[in-house]
């Protein structure tokens, strides 16, 4: 008899550690895409003849205008009107009459550095690669890898 439960505790064991099971999740790692959107955003900036500045993690941006009012910090709450699009003009999403109030920190990394480079009043476009976006999976939508276009007008730092 202890042979047998040996037998079948030998077997239950080996059957969890088999990998191929479609039970078992399996780990995908993120891919890079930053050459890549980096080629894709430079090609976009060629083609519409803009020009822009970049950061050191990536981010393009275009200053239209300044603004005059407070700039924020990473912990302010900003009241943003904007329109995010893909490189082919394709919207995903916009609030461009009243805005969207939050946290900067609550939005996603290239917003948290781009909008802080403007005061309030200012508006511009932000190029987001996707490392500073929503990363290399699809999420809600919006493939995985993309480059994210916004115009955007901080409207007010509270």
């Amino acid at each position: 008899m202890k042979k047998y439960l040996s037998v079948l505790l030998l077997v239950i064991i080996s059957s969890c550690l088999n990998d191929n099971s479609p039970d078992v999740p399996q780990i995908v790692e993120p891919e890079d895409f930053s050459a890549e959107n980096e080629a894709q955003i430079i090609e976009y900036l060629n083609a519409n003849n803009l020009e822009s500045q970049k950061s050191e993690t990536g981010l393009h941006y275009i200053i239209e205008n300044q603004g005059d009012g407070r700039q924020p910090t990473s912990i302010s709450n900003v009241t943003v009107a904007y329109s995010g699009y893909y490189l082919d003009g394709t919207v995903f999403d916009e609030n461009t009459d009243e805005g969207i109030t939050a946290n900067l920190s609550d939005f996603i990394d290239g917003w948290q550095e781009g909008i802080t480079y403007f005061n309030e009043g200012g508006s511009g476009v932000l190029l987001i690669p996707a490392h500073l976006g929503y990363g290399s999976f699809s999420f809600n939508g919006i493939p995985g890898g993309s480059v994210l276009i916004f115009d955007i007008n901080l409207l007010e730092v509270n």
